[in-house]
């Protein structure tokens, strides 16, 4: 019996088809790819042109998308900073489900502090967390405003905005950064394919 959490006398129940036989099943590795940035900065287009990539690859992915995710699983929470970090340590926690299941696990969302990141990398083995950064400056990131949020985080009609009033917090030692080529950007399918080269490098895409 064990104590984890406000949870007490629960047992873990192993199975006797484990992470091995999955990835085996699947001739493939589970591997959280962490894409994270500013609003705006591309994360949830590049996690559309990954997942796509990979499906024409026969590779098996599942996009757990930081709007999407607030659609159910954390409908809950509001953006005060301690619902903040529920949110992503509850991402953190299924992303870590879809990596035992043997599957690539693309998760797009601004996660602006490094601690719940890397509290999220914990969760997972050496090597099986990838965070990739959408290294793109706030004004290239505010004059795209595809959702017209930082219009409205300057009009002082969203408070706690992250870049505006609240700080992001990029990463010190991520895997992949993908700047802008000047005032522009890489478009989806070349970030996708970098990501890509790294996941095949890594021996992801095999068994």
């Amino acid at each position: 019996m064990a104590t984890n959490g406000k949870a007490g006398n629960i047992v873990w129940h192993k199975s006797s088809v484990d992470k091995v036989h999955r990835q085996e099943l699947l001739q493939q590795k589970g591997c959280v790819i962490w894409i994270t940035g500013l609003s705006g900065s591309g994360k949830s287009t590049l996690a559309c042109a990954l997942c796509h990539a990979l499906y024409s690859k026969g590779k098996l992915t599942y996009i757990l998308d930081g709007d999407n995710v607030r659609h159910g699983l954390n409908r809950d929470l509001t953006f005060k900073a301690e619902d903040r970090a529920e949110n992503i340590r509850r991402i953190g926690e299924v992303a870590k489900l879809f990596v035992d299941a043997g599957v690539i696990c693309i998760v797009s969302v601004i996660s602006p502090y490094r601690r719940d990141r890397d509290a999220c990398r914990a969760l997972v083995l050496d090597g099986d967390f990838i965070e990739v950064f959408m290294d793109v400056p706030i004004e290239i990131c505010e004059a795209r405003d595809p959702k017209g949020l930082y219009k409205l985080a300057r009009a002082g009609k969203i408070k706690g905005f992250t870049g505006i009033d609240d700080p992001y917090e990029p990463p010190l030692n991520c895997e992949l950064a993908l700047p802008p080529k000047g005032n522009s950007c890489a478009s989806p399918c070349e970030m996708a394919e970098t990501v890509i080269s790294y996941l095949e490098e890594k021996g992801y895409l095999h068994a």
